[in-house]
């Protein structure tokens, strides 16, 4: 009977140290959380702040005060605009439209420098 005693107490106590155990990581973990909800109030408070100086540097009276302060712009006038007519033509396509853009390049950068019945031949592909 002594002996069950004995075990009886040991498994109590070997209980008791694993509940304190458990005890000591969920303060440990509960000082986590606390610290992690500091930093995420911290955060927060640094992303409205930077909210705040956002929309004071993207105020449209401040931008326009700044553009009139530093950039030498005048009005438009209507003698700057031209009609569709006096369009220059669209500039020729250095490059063929092709499936393979890269590779209508390499064959005219090789064109360019074949001469003689090499260069015959390429244009014969």
């Amino acid at each position: 009977m002594r002996v069950l005693n004995l075990i009886v107490v040991a498994v109590l106590v070997l209980a008791a140290a694993y509940v304190y155990k458990i005890k000591f990581e969920a303060t440990l973990q509960a000082e986590r959380v606390a610290k992690l909800r500091g930093e995420i109030r911290r955060e927060r408070d640094a992303v409205a702040r930077l909210r705040s100086e956002w929309s004071q540097l993207d105020n449209p009276a401040r931008i326009q005060a700044l553009a009139q302060r530093h950039l030498p712009l005048r009005p438009l006038e209507t003698a700057q605009f031209d009609s569709v007519d006096r369009l220059p033509e669209r500039p020729v396509e250095t490059v063929p439209a092709s499936d393979d853009p890269i590779g209508a390049m390499i064959e005219m950068s090789e064109n360019q420098y074949l001469t003689g019945p090499l260069a015959v031949q390429a244009e014969a592909r």
